[in-house]
């Protein structure tokens, strides 16, 4: 039996979420509160186009409906953080249609010193079960922030995540490929060699491709691009851009490669390099939820992805507390295909 990952532009079932509660990715009272506040915001934008259902800890319900509305639904479950992407399965498909869940190995991405993951590694295996699906447990360790896929075969990695010390030391590129392959129905793999920097500092993954490039359609795949040449990125998103040009697909077909500009800002209000990023959007049934940043360039991204999907809504929501927190809208959703007979 073969599983394939399908792409995030396949008809989805529902979209599944998890709540922030009290953890060192939210520093205090405050902080935890606007993530609440930016966490339902997505929430509410994905449910006008599919059902929700969003993960909280214990006795974090009675909140949650407040901020999320009556439309979404809610489950309890113990939780050490709110990325669902991460923590989450990777939901497959079967020939037949069938659905099915991969585990990675989740362990905090790549064993931070602040992360936490007793109950996040877990996750993946209670939405299984709350979707009714089987498990496809993988021994890699791997986030599915990580991956991104075409549903033709390929599928976008970097070197500073699959193949980080702090995941998995002792694997060979070919074994990651065959791993990856084996459960995603993938045949050819395209590796960049790193991240955004913003994504190396506290908080951050280690190099999520989800934030660096993504496909939009078979053949096609967009990318960030610094036009500043003052922000490190500048020069990192010219190489993702010379090195995608010169690939071709599982299909033998040239890759076209759409550049997205970056937000204007260039430091957050600590100073640091931001990686605020157009390319963590998430599509839904019939819309791209796109992060917004209170930015001159919003407007242009939502044009290009206008473009991509003129049979889609792109709706801007605010995404700066989330990238506060390590991440962007893609990064708090996980999709769960449709199969048949059902939408």
């Amino acid at each position: 039996m073969t599983f394939r990952m399908p792409p995030e532009w396949a008809p989805h079932e529902r979209t599944w979420m998890a709540w922030p509660g009290p953890n060192p990715t939210f520093t205090n009272d405050e902080e935890l509160a606007e993530a609440r506040v930016a966490w339902a915001s997505v929430a509410r934008a994905v449910r006008r186009f599919e059902p929700v259902t969003v993960v909280h800890g214990p006795g974090q319900g009675e909140g949650a409906r407040e901020l999320l509305g009556p439309d979404v639904d809610l489950v309890e479950r113990e939780l050490d953080d709110a990325w669902m992407r991460d923590i989450g399965p990777t939901f497959v498909t079967d020939e037949d249609g069938r659905l099915a869940a991969v585990d990675w190995v989740f362990n905090g991405w790549g064993a931070q010193d602040w992360a936490r993951w007793e109950h996040d590694s877990k996750i993946a295996r209670h939405v299984a079960d709350l979707a009714e699906v089987p498990v496809l447990n993988s021994p890699l360790v791997n986030e599915g922030g990580a991956i991104h896929v075409d549903g033709e075969g390929t599928v976008l990695l970097t070197d500073t995540v699959q193949l980080g010390p702090g995941r998995n030391p002792d694997w060979t590129r070919e074994q990651v490929e065959a791993e990856i392959h084996a459960k995603l129905g993938t045949t050819k793999a395209i590796w960049l060699p790193h991240g955004l920097a913003g994504d190396y500092g506290m908080y951050g993954t280690q190099g999520h491709v989800d934030i660096v490039a993504a496909f939009a359609k078979p053949g096609t795949v967009v990318v960030h691009s610094q036009q500043d040449p003052a922000h490190p990125d500048f020069v990192r998103s010219q190489t993702y851009v010379e090195i995608l040009r010169g690939q071709t697909d599982a299909q033998g077909r040239p890759l076209e490669v759409v550049e997205i500009p970056a937000p204007t800002v260039l430091r957050d209000e600590e100073g640091d390099w931001v990686d605020y990023s157009y390319i963590n959007h998430y599509l839904c049934n019939g819309a791209v939820i796109l992060c917004g940043f209170g930015d001159p360039n919003d407007e242009i991204a939502a044009n290009v992805f206008r473009d991509l999907f003129p049979e889609r809504e792109v709706v801007l929501v605010d995404a700066r507390t989330i990238f506060a927190g390590g991440g962007g809208i893609h990064c708090i959703t996980q999709q769960q295909p449709a199969v048949r007979g059902t939408r």
